[in-house]
């Protein structure tokens, strides 16, 4: 009787304890996804995926993808015709070109040419990456008059989408070996982080 007896008080031993390893997981659980919702909130872990464009993005992803992105998203707009004060997909001036792209991932720039005289943070040309802004006189006067983005980094033979005023009058790819674009060449800028 004594055996039985014992036996039962070591089963209901064990009950008790898997009940409090139980509760002790169930408690641990909760700690866990509270601080992992914390965390998530403050931005102290990744973020879910996205879908842009067909693509999926993280949203943690470092500032050499976010350049491709902001190249990519450029490309899907050549052939926009060019239009005199135009920011939206109708039609593009120079600057309007640049200010759409760049508001289309949150990144603020000025809107028109000139004020990117000292704006951004100036990279020595053979250092431009993608996504970087190259800056042109005009043609006609001595003034910031034209902008482009940088798709294809080659120092002085890079190469720029951007929406002309000239023969094209749309959205194009051009290269800074062509003469006119190399004799206006102000600089190259930085806006990315």
């Amino acid at each position: 009787m004594i055996d039985t007896t014992a036996s039962l008080f070591t089963m209901k031993s064990q009950k008790i304890n898997l009940s409090r390893l139980a509760i002790l997981i169930g408690i641990s659980l909760i700690v866990l996804w509270i601080a992992f919702d914390y965390f998530k909130k403050s931005g102290m872990l990744p973020q879910s995926n996205e879908i842009f464009n067909g693509q999926l993005i993280n949203q943690t992803e470092n500032t050499v993808s976010r350049r491709d992105s902001i190249v990519n998203y450029g490309m899907e707009l050549l052939g926009t015709p060019y239009v005199s004060a135009g920011t939206d997909k109708n039609g593009f001036d120079c600057s309007g070109f640049i200010y759409h792209v760049f508001k289309h991932f949150k990144i603020e720039v000025p809107r028109s040419s000139p004020q990117y005289k000292n704006f951004g943070k100036e990279v020595p040309i053979e250092n431009v990456k993608k996504g970087d802004i190259i800056v042109f006189l005009s043609p006609t006067s001595n003034v910031i008059g034209h902008l482009g983005i940088v798709t294809n980094p080659k120092g002085m033979e890079s190469e720029f989408i951007h929406s002309t005023s000239g023969r094209e009058m749309k959205v194009v790819i051009s290269s800074l070996k062509v003469e006119g674009y190399k004799l206006r060449f102000v600089k190259a800028i930085s806006v990315i982080n």
